[in-house]
């Protein structure tokens, strides 16, 4: 009688979605760390535990997953916020921007690490034109989904273009504050760079925003 025949291991996707996000992990934590230069495709092997070859695998070249780490930064403070939403009164326009405001104001969004990495890779932006496509599309990416809510708070007649308008100028205010934030945390009172900032957002908007606390 033959002996049956192996059994075949099921390829699994998500083991080399795993693999990637490693590499991307391994990457912004040695920026992190040590800057743009300390992030070696053979620091990001050893931190990720493989080959530096087998990095080829997965992306075309260092500038690729360079791209790719900036984009995980930017996409996953936007995320962040965005979740924040969840815990806001859905029939709530006012309190679903306060909620959104709030979110960049404490962790993991608040963080003296994600804002050296941010500040690393936007340098960079400068002179690579992919790094600043990845910051062009994440930047926008934030902005509109802030000027969605603004542009769903009750009695708002303004138009498409003074939407657009306070969205640039609420991300502006929210965007300072936040580095602000991150890069002299001791310099401000517990709760003070959220009370400055749903001001400064309702100033703009003209109406009053709630404390989500």
């Amino acid at each position: 009688m033959p002996a049956p025949a192996p059994t075949r291991r099921p390829y699994r996707r998500e083991g080399e979605e795993k693999r990637r996000d490693d590499l991307v992990a391994a990457c912004i934590q040695l920026v992190a760390e040590g800057g743009t230069e300390a992030a070696t495709v053979r620091a990001i092997a050893e931190r990720a535990g493989v080959t530096p070859g087998l990095i080829r695998h997965y992306f075309s070249s260092k500038d690729e997953l360079t791209r790719a780490a900036y984009r995980s930064v930017m996409e996953g403070m936007t995320q962040s916020v965005v979740l924040s939403l969840g815990d806001a009164v859905a029939n709530d326009p006012a309190a679903r921007l306060s909620a959104f405001v709030a979110a960049n104001f404490r962790p993991p969004v608040l963080d003296p690490v994600t804002l050296a990495v941010w500040a690393a890779y936007l340098h960079r932006s400068r002179t690579d034109p992919g790094m600043r496509a990845v910051h062009e599309a994440t930047y926008l990416g934030y902005r509109n989904r802030l000027e969605a809510l603004i542009a769903a708070l009750p009695g708002r007649t303004a138009g498409a273009a003074r939407n657009r308008r306070d969205a640039i100028a609420c991300n502006a205010l929210i965007d300072g504050l936040w580095i602000e934030g991150a890069a002299l945390p001791q310099g401000f009172g517990d709760g003070e760079l959220l009370s400055v900032a749903l001001s400064g957002v309702g100033a703009i908007l003209g109406l009053s925003l709630p404390d989500p606390a």
